[in-house]
């Protein structure tokens, strides 16, 4: 709210400069204001104003503010400003090429503007992306085991327009399944293909198969049994981009600070799946002395982990291999036949210590 309040005031100047990352909504929010303004909006791409002859990225600025002034007041947005943004007086031929004049007449139009300020607009948090999920699914028809929260919860790091994508990827592919809903399968390929790219070509080597599931359960084992990791959400073979094979994680919050318990669990489950041909020492090597005990440490768990339940491994290995996924519940369930995998032996409590460097 504090953000909409800085950005209200500074259109009211006539100037503002709101900046975040592509699809976090700075066109959107734009348009708002200007709704709640009740004033005329007028947006143009950066990338419009660029053409082959010079003199037309000009021209194409000073009709847009000569609109503008003739519906004043309003609100000019010009989106992907970056695609002018060339250094003044650095241009080719003297200064006059296509980029050149068009910057210039933009920095003229706007000569004189006050009230120049910044707005940030940064990626939404868990609670802000379960919000803007509710609006890109209002139009479409849910499952009722889907919940918008969990979904929220697996897509750290996406922006407003990804989830957006996410929603629609899903209900593209519900309908190509011949399904009148959106269910968790869905969810679950869209999500995997906006992180990890297309689904490749299924392995038809037994050989290799088997020994990308032991990669990737080597990983698993070692998440859900080193404290401070997050849990399994799952384990599959299924080739997506340039993996053979992936383990998902389901992380708790937004990873903005994290642990040094939290960040050695991802070095041992990162370890996990390295298997016994990995040279560690001669990493270590290249590495000061602190990064070599941390490693090496971390090593000794993973490779604790591995032959303290290779038992279970060789039986998730087997079951991987014949479904080619495993959710989380299914992953767990297994292991928990061979070793406690208990809240009460695995002590999952985020620690909060800083990090001493």
């Amino acid at each position: 709210m504090e953000d909409i309040q800085r950005f209200y005031y500074v259109t009211t100047q006539r100037e503002m400069k709101p900046v975040g990352p592509p699809g976090t909504g700075k066109t959107l929010l734009a348009k708002a204001i200007a709704g709640e303004a009740g004033v005329p909006f007028f947006s143009l791409s950066g990338s419009e104003f660029i053409e082959m002859f010079v003199g037309v990225g000009a021209s194409r600025v000073r009709d847009l503010f000569n609109k503008a002034k003739a519906n004043s007041p309003c609100l000019v947005f010009i989106d992907e400003i970056d695609a002018v943004g060339r250094q003044r007086g650095t241009g080719i031929g003297g200064g006059n090429d296509e980029r050149e004049q068009t910057l210039n007449q933009l920095l003229t139009e706007m000569d004189g503007f006050s009230g120049n300020s910044g707005v940030s607009v940064g990626l939404p948090d868990i609670r802000g992306r379960e919000q803007i999920l509710k609006v890109h699914s209002n139009n479409k028809k849910l499952d009722k085991d889907v919940s918008l929260s969990v979904i929220a919860m697996r897509t750290p790091g996406f922006s407003g327009a990804d989830l957006a994508n996410l929603m629609n990827e899903a209900a593209i592919l519900a309908g190509r399944r011949g399904k009148g809903k959106i269910t968790l399968k869905e969810i679950d390929d869209s999500i995997d293909r906006i992180v990890a790219g297309m689904e490749g070509t299924k392995m038809t080597d037994g050989k290799s198969k088997i020994l990308v599931a032991y990669h990737e359960i080597g990983h698993a084992v070692c998440a859900t049994l080193t404290p401070g990791h997050d849990p399994v959400q799952k384990v599959t073979l299924i080739p997506r981009g340039q993996a053979r094979g992936l383990t998902w994680f389901l992380p708790g919050e937004d990873p903005e600070l994290i642990s040094k318990q939290q960040l050695f669990a991802r070095i041992v489950v990162g370890l996990g799946g390295c298997g016994k041909e990995q040279h560690v020492e001669k990493l270590a090597e290249d590495i000061n002395s602190s990064v070599r005990n941390i490693t090496e440490s971390a090593y000794e768990i993973a490779k604790n982990h591995i032959r303290h339940n290779r038992e279970a491994i060789d039986k998730l290995v087997e079951v991987l291999v014949e479904k080619e996924t495993l959710t989380g519940d299914e992953f767990r369930a297994i292991l928990s036949e061979f070793t406690d995998i208990s809240v009460e032996k695995i002590d999952r409590t985020p620690n909060r210590e800083m990090i001493s460097v």
